[in-house]
């Protein structure tokens, strides 16, 4: 089905790339050239009273360019792409309606993929397979529903971490009330509907500076009050077994606080895990051959004007202030290119070594 023409679909800019590359940064300086606000695409910042693990843009940068998705939900609430996927198209369309550009800015690959793409019309969750799954992981031992996932999905169960429960639940979740495997929906759809004119720009790291900054920023994360900040959660009644109290640097914490690992563990283990998580993040980035990597540092005044034409394609249509939802538009749209840029090191040398 032919899609709307691509100067009259309206503009989405993504600033992605690992943790710790500069993307929040590099947006609040974009800020200063371009009349944008954020919708951030950070699984983890969603969750209040999670700000110094997670990263979070401080007020101070709240006040100066308007913010979304921060801060929507308690850590105890559930919060996955479809929830991100709704709230973003009604950011976006809000955006958009008071007359400026969205930039959505992170480092979490599928809800950038959502957002600009569509969601996958795969089987609902349902709580009580998922209860059931859990349990089950609990009393056989861990590894078991990913061996489990690895018999009825192997393609899927390839691509996921051993102890990434989410996603493995999910794809038995799939299974069992589809008799379908999860990666059989994901090769149907191909995530190929576009939704918006996009450009998604990475941002380009070398490795070894890349880590420099991984361990500088979980210095800083120690040195603001991580450990606090995981007490007073514990505090406020939200269990570490939650789903977000495991993410990485509240797990170790909370592994501090009760007494199974020091904190010079829990440094090195951050750092560690930290460096492992920036190369998941690229070989997901990897895969996607529309990004345009760029050093924001040495290449951003080439970064600019490549911005500026984008935004301005067809501006009567674009930037009309309209309101009008931007992802009504349906149909295959192409996709704002890699073709003739340099190649991110970064992507290859991360996504090769921890």
């Amino acid at each position: 089905m032919p899609g709307a023409p691509f100067k009259k679909l309206p503009p989405l800019v993504v600033i992605l790339g690992p943790t710790a590359s500069g993307k929040t940064d590099l947006s609040l300086r974009l800020a200063d050239r371009f009349d944008l606000e954020i919708v951030s695409a950070d699984s983890r910042q969603v969750y209040r009273d999670m700000d110094i693990g997670t990263a979070k843009p401080s007020a101070g940068e709240r006040l100066r360019v308007p913010h979304h998705l921060l801060d929507v939900v308690r850590p105890d609430q559930p919060f996955n792409a479809v929830h991100f996927e709704k709230l973003g198209r009604e950011a976006v369309a809000g955006i958009r309606g008071r007359g400026r550009v969205p930039f959505v800015v992170g480092g979490t690959g599928l809800y950038i993929k959502v957002l600009t793409e569509g969601l996958l019309e795969a089987p609902s969750t349902r709580p009580e397979i998922r209860e059931n799954l859990l349990r089950l992981e609990k009393e056989k031992g861990e590894g078991t529903l990913h061996r489990f996932l690895r018999r009825v999905d192997p393609v899927l169960a390839d691509r996921v971490f051993p102890r990434d429960l989410v996603r493995i639940v999910r794809g038995l979740e799939v299974f069992i009330q589809s008799g379908r495997p999860l990666s059989d929906f994901q090769r149907l759809h191909g995530f190929a509907t576009g939704t918006c004119r996009t450009l998604k720009l990475g941002v380009r790291i070398e490795r070894e500076e890349l880590y420099r900054r991984i361990d500088l920023r979980v210095e800083a994360m120690l040195a603001a009050g991580l450990v606090e900040e995981a007490a007073s959660l514990l505090e406020k009644g939200y269990g570490a077994d939650l789903k977000a109290m495991q993410a990485l640097g509240y797990r170790e914490c909370l592994l501090h606080i009760g007494g199974r690992m020091s904190l010079a563990e829990v440094r090195e283990i951050m750092k560690r895990e930290t460096r492992r998580y920036a190369k998941r993040q690229m070989t997901w980035f990897n895969k996607d051959k529309s990004v345009v990597w760029l050093d924001s540092q040495k290449e951003f005044d080439r970064m600019l004007p490549l911005i500026e034409k984008f935004i301005l394609i067809d501006a009567e249509d674009t930037r009309s202030g309209d309101g009008q939802d931007p992802f009504q538009h349906s149909g295959s749209v192409p996709q704002s290119g890699s073709q003739g840029a340099d190649p991110c090191r970064c992507c290859h040398d991360v996504g090769r070594k921890a």
